[in-house]
Parts: C-alpha cells; sequence; structure tokens
C-alpha cells in the first residue's frame, strides 16, 4: 500500500495495546491521534523515540491522543513499557495489517541484505479521521519536539 497523503481519511484499524485491550481508530473519532511507527522495542533509535514521547507527554497528551505501533508482540510492549516507564500505548502489529495499510511496511537493506520492515513514520490523523501530517524518515532525536508544533 501507499504512504497516505495529507488529506485522504486515515486507514482505520482493530488491533490490541500492550494489555491485550482492542484499539479501533473509529472509536477515537472527535480526538487527534498521534501514530508513530517504529521498528522494534528496546533498540537504540526506538528507545530515543519513545524516551522522548515519554518526557514530552504531559503536554502532549492535552492535544492529542498518542500511540507507538510495531511489529511486536503485546508482550513485549508491556516490557518495553516497564522498563522504559512509558506512559502511553503501545499497539501490536504482530502480522503488520497496520504497517501495510499505512504504506511502511517496507524493503529495506542493511549491509547489502534485503530485509522487510517498519519505515519509522509518523501520521498526526485530525479529529474527522483524515490525515493532517506525515513525518517520513524520522530522525528519534527531536521528534516529539516536531510533533508537538503541529498539533
Amino acid at each position: 500500500m501507499a504512504l497516505p497523503k495529507v488529506g485522504d481519511k486515515a486507514p482505520d484499524f482493530k488491533t490490541i495495546n500492550q494489555d491485550g485491550k482492542e484499539v479501533k481508530l473509529s472509536a477515537l473519532k472527535g480526538q487527534t491521534v498521534v501514530l508513530y511507527f517504529y521498528p522494534k522495542d528496546d533498540t537504540p533509535g526506538c528507545t530515543v523515540e519513545a524516551c522522548e514521547f515519554r518526557d514530552g507527554y504531559t503536554k502532549l497528551k492535552k492535544k492529542a491522543v498518542l500511540f507507538g505501533v510495531s511489529p511486536d508482540s503485546a508482550k513485549s510492549h508491556t516490557k518495553f513499557i516497564q522498563k522504559f516507564k512509558l506512559p502511553f500505548d503501545l499497539l501490536a502489529d504482530e502480522d503488520k495489517t497496520l504497517a501495510t495499510a499505512y504504506g511502511v511496511w517496507i524493503k529495506k537493506s542493511m549491509y547489502g541484505r534485503e530485509y522487510m520492515g517498519v519505515a519509522r513514520t509518523t501520521f498526526v490523523i485530525d479529529k474527522t479521521g483524515k490525515i493532517a501530517q506525515v513525518f517520513e524518515k524520522v530522525k528519534p532525536a527531536g521528534h516529539m519536539a516536531e510533533v508537538y508544533s503541529v498539533l
């Protein structure tokens, strides 16, 4: 799937958070949602990004609902949340349905080896369910401030 563009209707989804509770985008209509996709729990860049969102969460949550999404399991998310005291939900996307729907499950390459993985991307979804902002090729350091500046 292609990356949704600003103005597109955000792909609806239904998945579970770290506690096994169902989360549906359509149930959040009327609220701004920040959906950040990251490759893997407890890896260097992903930890920097998650901790920045943690540190700015008090002010961000006044403007938006925040979710991190990766292909990790709910159990892995629980450990990541506990280790770094993350105050927001992480969504399990083990079958890569969300990453595919949002166009971030892509072919990557490292040291000449190709593999499929998550492109670090953040979507801001407005109160009507439309994409308001897309951050591609996110650099973890400073990203929280970038996201907050468009809310």
